[in-house]
This record gives C-alpha cells, sequence and structure tokens, in this order.
C-alpha cells in the first residue's frame, strides 16, 4: 500500500476490481465479436494491462481531462462511460458515442472530460498539451493526461510537445503504458536507455517509473504524486508504467515474434489475480464478493453485446453530420 491508495475505502477498492473485470471482459469479447466480422476497421486489445489502465485513469478527477490511445478501451471504461453506447460505436451502430461512424480507436465521452482515442501514433500529444495549455490560462485547476504506448515516445511529437510543455510549466502528466512492444518492435531495439522515463532530464520534467505495471495500486499511487505535481503548477511529469499486452499488436496481429514462454510468464502475474489475492489477504473482501464483482462484470458486458448487436446501423446522411461548427 502507499500514501495514496491507503486513504481508499473499501468500495473504492472494489470497484477498481470491478473495473478491471469489465475492461478484460469487455476486449475478451471484442476479440470474439471480431472473428465474426462483426467489428466495424480495425481494434487493438489490452487484455493485460488492465493495472495499468485503472490505476492510472482512477486517480484522475472527473474534471480532469483524459486524451486517449488507440490501444484505450481500458482507459476510456475506467474514465467513465455508459459501456452500451461504446460497444455500440465499435460495431458500427447508431446509438454510439460517434454515431457508429469513429469505431474503436476514436470513442470519447465529454461528459467525464474523456476528449477521445486516437488512432495516429502520438496523435495525442500536441491535442494535449493544448488543452493544458488552456486550463492553465484560464486557471482551472484541472489537469491534462496524455495516454500512449511505448511506441509513440519515439515519434517527433513526443520530444516536440514535451519541451514545449516543459518551458511552458503545463499541467500534463504524459503517460506512458509501456507493454514491451511497439507493434512487432522490443521496446529496447528501439531505444538506447534503460527506461523511457531516463529521457525526462533532457526536458527538465519530473520522472515516475513504476516497474510493476501490473500492481493497481502502485500504478494508483504514482499516478496520484504525479497529478499533485502537475496540478501544483510544479510543470509536467513524463511518467512510465511497465506492463504487457497479452494478445498481438491488433486484432489482425499474431504476435509470432514472441515466444509461447515469454507470454506465459506473463500470465503468470495477471494484475486481475494478483490484486484479487491483495483484496484476500488485507481481508478488503472475502472469496465470495470477489467472484460475484466477476460475475456482475461479465454480465454487463454481455447485456453490452446484445444492446450492440440488436443496435440499427446509422442511416447514410449521418457521413455529413457533426463536420463543421456553426
Amino acid at each position: 500500500m502507499g500514501k495514496y491508495s491507503d486513504k481508499l475505502t473499501k468500495e473504492q477498492k472494489l470497484e477498481m476490481l470491478k473495473l478491471m473485470e469489465v475492461c478484460r471482459h469487455f476486449d475478451l469479447q471484442l476479440s470474439k465479436l471480431f472473428a465474426r466480422g462483426l467489428v466495424a476497421g480495425m481494434t487493438h486489445y489490452s487484455v493485460g494491462e488492465e493495472a495499468a489502465n485503472v490505476g492510472g485513469i482512477y486517480a484522475m478527477r472527473k474534471e480532469d481531462l483524459m486524451y486517449s490511445n488507440h490501444r484505450g478501451h481500458g482507459q476510456t471504461i475506467t474514465k467513465g462511460i455508459d459501456i452500451n453506447r461504446m460497444m455500440a460505436e465499435i460495431l458500427g451502430r447508431e446509438p454510439g458515442y460517434c454515431k457508429g461512424r469513429g469505431g474503436s480507436m476514436h470513442v470519447f465521452n465529454l461528459e467525464v472530460n474523456n476528449m477521445g482515442c486516437n488512432g495516429i501514433v502520438g496523435g495525442g500529444h500536441g491535442i494535449s498539451i493544448g488543452a493544458a495549455f488552456v486550463q492553465k490560462q484560464k486557471k482551472t485547476g484541472n489537469v491534462v493526461v496524455s495516454c500512449m504506448g511505448d511506441g509513440a515516445t519515439n515519434e517527433g511529437s513526443f520530444h516536440e510537445t514535451l519541451n514545449m510543455a516543459s518551458i511552458w510549466d503545463l499541467p500534463v502528466v504524459y503517460y506512458v503504458i509501456n507493454n514491451k512492444y511497439g507493434i512487432s518492435m522490443d521496446i529496447h531495439d528501439a531505444i538506447n536507455v534503460e527506461h523511457i522515463t531516463d529521457r525526462a532530464s533532457a526536458y527538465g520534467v519530473k520522472a515516475i517509473h513504476v516497474e510493476d505495471g501490473n500492481d493497481v495500486l502502485a500504478v494508483y499511487d504514482a499516478m496520484n504524486e504525479a497529478i499533485e505535481h502537475a496540478r501544483s503548477g510544479k510543470g509536467p511529469v513524463l511518467m512510465e508504467v511497465e506492463t504487457y499486452r497479452w494478445f498481438g499488436h491488433s486484432a489482425s496481429d499474431a504476435g509470432a515474434y514472441r515466444s509461447r514462454e515469454e507470454i506465459n510468464s506473463w500470465k503468470e502475474r495477471d494484475p486481475i489475480e494478483a490484486y484479487r489475492k491483495v483484496l484476500l489477504d488485507t481481508k478488503v473482501a472475502n472469496i465470495d464478493e470477489l467472484d460475484k464483482i466477476r460475475d456482475e462484470a461479465i454480465k454487463e458486458v454481455d447485456e453490452a453485446v446484445v444492446f450492440a448487436k440488436n443496435a440499427p446501423f446509422p442511416q447514410e446522411n449521418v457521413a455529413f453530420e457533426d463536420n463543421l461548427a456553426e
């Protein structure tokens, strides 16, 4: 436990578990739907990254702004969303948040300041610091969390915008979920430093590194520290958590560049099972309570699938709506 997670109530701790379970089963169901040809466009799964997604985003206030990335289902669910409408969006149906036009990589929910995902690697960097600049100018007290994978940290936009955020002391957290691979590229074949956070010193920003990104409470504590730093006016934070995606880069990637032994070794560190053990060992809840939460999560995701499959496709004229601000 840590400085911030010690203050979590039983209800909050169990809510975090519920979110992790929903994130897991949402993507597992989505993988089945994709295989049946029901998913509109490409999708990316974050199975195995539940602690990174929930621990990081659960630390945010509702008023704080989140910019997600193309592997952002878990981040989006944690920030707060109707998973029925989210599933409908990914299946290209009319009740979706973008009326079925955005698909997997463009889900947003402005009611909770989830400003949307991005299908461009590193595409959220510039948008995030623009939003952070507005928060500073208007003195809102809000923080922007810009989510990205390890591969996005080699994009030019990462370095350019982190430098700008640094010299302007913007309230932004660069949240790097390092799952070890940028598509098929091992991160250590792509960078010549031990950790991505080693780059923080080049820009004079605070670095926070979480070695075990499968420990949801460790991630939660780290993100709280990062947000507190940024909110206090001390400038941006580069935060990195180390985790692993069990599936390939996208639904079309079999992940043949990884060994079975490597994948299984990470599955043995399942973040959900690890957190369930913590809750049991600390007597926060008993096994029946934890199993009930899992059953509820599965039921809610199954209902979302039924809702989405029964929802209508959008009319063709929807393609020409919301393109211009009047």
